[in-house]
């Protein structure tokens, strides 16, 4: 790890020129996307760590890396070597970032950090736990910039609009909806930098992020008018006379840190703080009154409408389709003919790429064997992957945008003899996901008050799997979107603890993770629905929308309740009513086998 050693001496010789102590360098672009394009990936260019969620932190004889417990496994393999120390984020022994700052920060020196790639809310706390230190913050240079001499340009992909046929709400309504929204909380300005916020408004889609169809934009919402800040280029002529219509002010992308200057005439201003990047907030005027709050639109765009809602369900009719095909191939296929982890990916998106109106995978495809998958994030390449054999589990999250929505699937696969101990975990595992599937309750209730049913059956066995259970899934954008999910515990770096609303979409994805032999993990989407109401209030309960087959060569009947056995009988009789009228005869027939009672 020669090079990555290299690199952090190189960092450390421009911290010394500007007496600088600690540089952070986040996972992040100057949106706080959870996924970022090439140009932002200087955290794993300067570590080797190549997970999606990670800090790094320069000090100038000592770094280390925080991220959480999907990674550890991977976080320890990338970095041994590199002098780069580990951090589990969420392990008692493990020291906050910000008490590591600090003791590695001297009387009088500064911290360093590129203000466009730090959200304000971290910002300002570590200026706050450094003040009796008397540190300053040098936050208006790109420190790695300087040192990453052959950094990928930013993207240059042409945007494109989401018809409402699709999306069921046009631009201007979006646009009218939070101005009166600001109206009632008598605010004058909304600066909006969250990209998937900024195309749900303006029905617009892009290519800058692979997998995420956004378009790396600003917006700020006022009482006339909006003003975006894009590279004009990206827009077509449809979408700059959409802009012209809804009297959207289009301005260079980078103008926006000089414009957000002249913005004393706005004196109420809101923004969310763990989004919008320090650079934007220093430069207000000192008359703006910031009104720090999550994005309204945040909870809008989880709550999907019927028109987005039924596009989901043919998304999820598409997926399933493609998924069907890949598992037929897969268990015809094993021990005949060579696959690996990347030729079984590659497989998979071949059988998207055949449904109508695919624009690309949602995340790159999880594809793990056996020990592989037993990192929850593991990402094969083809220099580095495992070749399948006739035994096992083959562990394949993926997922694809089409036009019609969003979609997010892991199934595991048994490729051959695995052992009472394996086929008692999937079935664990199986369990738990069809428990919450069935779950009825009373509104108010948050994913924090439910995740319990899909643990149970693991945590009885004095299992458990270091993540949240299930996550909010956009409408043809983020795979990963809040404030709707799944866990046992409020973990403060993850906001997903909203109450549940009729129309949010959330996974489900319990798993089990042995370090050194296997993964298993099952996935689907649910729809949360109002269910009946009477004197005890609001019921509400899950519509499954994800149709795939979950392997029947890996379920114990005996350990299955006679509610789940029927659960799982009248799933699969579904999946085979909803998929069979778009597969071959072949197909169809194999997969009567794969859906049968049981």
């Amino acid at each position: 790890m020669e090079r990555i050693q290299a690199r952090l001496q190189a960092l450390r010789n421009e911290m010394k020129q500007r007496e600088i102590d600690v540089y952070i360098i986040p996972t992040s672009d100057f949106h706080e996307t959870e996924y970022v394009g090439d140009h932002f990936k200087a955290r794993a260019w300067m570590s080797n760590f190549s997970g999606s969620a990670g800090t790094l932190v320069v000090c100038r004889d000592h770094a280390a890396l925080w991220t959480d417990g999907r990674y550890f496994i991977q976080a320890a393999k990338e970095l041994q070597g590199t002098g780069i120390e580990l951090m589990k984020m969420g392990v008692e022994t493990t020291p906050p970032m910000a008490q590591y700052i600090y003791d590695h920060m001297s009387e009088g020196h500064a911290l360093g950090f590129d203000g466009r790639v730090i959200n304000t809310k971290l910002a300002e706390a570590l200026k706050l736990k450094l003040s009796d230190k008397h540190a300053s913050l040098k936050c208006d240079e790109d420190l790695v910039g300087m040192i990453w001499s052959d950094r990928p340009s930013l993207p240059q992909e042409a945007a494109f609009a989401l018809d409402v046929k699709y999306c069921g709400k046009s631009s201007a309504d979006k646009l009218n909806q939070a101005r009166t929204w600001m109206n009632e909380h008598k605010i004058d300005a909304h600066i909006v930098t969250t990209l998937d916020d900024i195309a749900w408004y303006l029905n617009m889609r892009g290519n800058d992020i692979a997998c995420y169809p956004v378009v790396l934009a600003y917006l700020i919402i006022e009482a006339k008018q909006a003003h975006l800040f894009i590279e004009e280029s990206k827009l077509n002529d449809a979408l700059k006379q959409q802009m012209m219509q809804d009297n959207v002010v289009l301005h260079p992308y980078d103008a926006v840190y000089d414009y957000v200057k002249t913005m004393s005439h706005t004196k109420h201003i809101l923004l969310d703080k763990g989004c919008v990047n320090y650079r934007i907030t220093s430069s207000l005027p000192q008359e703006c009154l910031v009104h720090n709050q999550k994005n309204p639109s945040q909870l809008w765009k989880a709550i999907k409408n019927e028109t987005e809602l039924a596009n989901n369900r043919i998304a999820h009719i598409k997926d399933g389709v493609a998924v069907t095909n890949f598992m037929y191939w897969l268990k015809n296929n094993i021990g005949k003919i060579s696959i690996d982890e990347v030729s079984a990916s590659e497989y998979l998106e071949t059988c998207r790429k055949q449904q109508d109106n695919f624009i690309e995978i949602s995340f790159d495809t999880i594809a793990a064997y056996n020990e592989n998958a037993a990192m929850m994030h593991y990402h094969a390449t083809k220099e580095h992957c495992a070749k399948l054999e006739p035994n096992g589990f083959l562990l394949v999250d993926s997922g694809g945008q089409y036009f019609e929505g969003t979609t997010d699937i892991t199934r595991t696969f048994v490729l051959g003899e695995i052992s009472d101990e394996m086929r008692r975990h999937f079935t664990k595992v199986a369990r738990g996901m069809m428990n919450l599937s069935r779950a009825k309750f009373l509104y108010g209730c948050t994913g924090i008050n439910l995740d319990i049913l899909a643990r149970q059956p693991l945590w009885s066995e004095d299992i458990d799997y270091q993540c949240g259970t299930g996550h909010g899934v956009g409408f043809v954008l983020n795979v990963h979107e809040g404030p709707n999910g799944f866990r046992w515990k409020r973990v403060p770096e993850r906001e997903d603890s909203e109450v549940l609303q009729e129309g949010m979409v959330t996974t489900i994805e319990p798993g089990v993770y042995l370090e050194g032999r296997y993964g298993i993990r099952t996935e689907n989407e649910l729809i949360c629905r109002k269910g009946n109401k009477n004197e005890y209030g609001q019921f509400m309960e899950f519509e499954t929308i994800t149709f795939a087959p979950i392997d029947l060569d890996g379920i114990d009947v005996t350990l299955l309740s006679e509610e789940e056995r029927a659960w799982l009988n009248a799933y699969h009789k579904e999946v085979y009513e909803k998929l069979s009228p778009y597969l071959s005869d072949e197909v169809k027939e194999w997969l009567k086998i794969y859906t049968r009672a049981i």
